[in-house]
């Protein structure tokens, strides 16, 4: 269960660094390579992780944990339509505007809700990896995180760039997200919900109709039935007691039915 939380940190840091420079390269070209254009990409990557880290905390503080698990899993489910991440040739811009503003949704449209949710896993995977274990320490899953940022940021210019095209990249990134994303989802319905973990349901499994435990003989044994003198003494109760009605005056016992023939 472990291996699978670092698993899942460590690729979706490492795609979330891999994505920037690789959109970044590819609508570059569309306004003309200056310094504004990157930086209007480094301004919507640095606000849009911020989000994820807010939406993070937003969603394990304010909802219970199978609506968390809901609300993640659609979220992924909906961003799959956004793939593959290749800008259309639809926004490029048309005159001599400010491309400020058009690169911003440029991004949005292309790789916003990947991007938004990438940035939030990491958080979110550890807040439900301490609630899982009790007294579990996530430090371990964080340094992952960053681990596999560093080797994005590394990797790109030395053997993505060089050795992939643009559109190979995009399309790539695309299937490792897909992939993630399951990964992601699976971890999500294994942590907030028990149902779907199997160390939860073995440790509190279900009733099952049984057969009816046989008595106890140590409780028949405790109150025995009377024998002896004892006996007699229980049958002959109800005798003495009619006979004291009749000596004090009380009802006349019914006389016993006899048969004629």
């Amino acid at each position: 269960m472990e291996l699978l939380y670092a698993f899942v940190i460590f690729a979706n840091a490492f795609l979330l660094f891999e994505v920037q420079p690789m959109v970044a390269k590819m609508i570059v070209p569309w306004f003309g390579g200056s310094a504004a254009v990157w930086t209007a990409c480094l301004l919507f990557f640095q606000v849009l992780l911020l989000g994820g880290y807010f939406y993070a905390h937003w969603l394990t503080g304010r909802f219970e944990p199978k609506t968390q698990g809901r609300i993640h899993v659609a979220l992924i489910a909906l961003s799959l339509l956004a793939l593959p991440i290749i800008p259309r040739t639809s926004w490029k811009p048309t005159g001599f505007e400010d491309p400020t503003l058009r690169i911003l949704l440029v991004l949005a449209g292309t790789v916003g809700l990947p991007y938004f949710l990438l940035s939030s896993t990491s958080p979110l995977l550890q807040a439900w990896y301490a609630r899982a274990r009790a007294g579990g320490q996530p430090y371990r899953l964080y340094s992952l995180s960053n681990l596999g940022s560093m080797l994005a940021l590394l990797s790109y210019p030395v053997i993505v760039e060089p050795l992939i095209t643009t559109r190979h990249q995009a399309i790539g990134w695309s299937i490792a997200y897909a992939g993630a994303g399951a990964l992601c989802a699976a971890v999500a319905l294994r942590a907030v919900w028990p149902a779907f973990s199997p160390a939860k349901s073995a440790a509190n499994p279900r009733p099952t109709a049984g057969p009816v435990p046989a008595p106890s003989k140590s409780k028949s044994r405790a109150n025995p039935r009377p024998k002896g003198n004892l006996a007699r003494g229980c049958q002959n109760a109800p005798r003495q007691a009619s006979s004291e009605m009749n000596s004090r005056g009380g009802c006349s016992p019914v006389p016993p039915m006899t048969m004629r023939a």
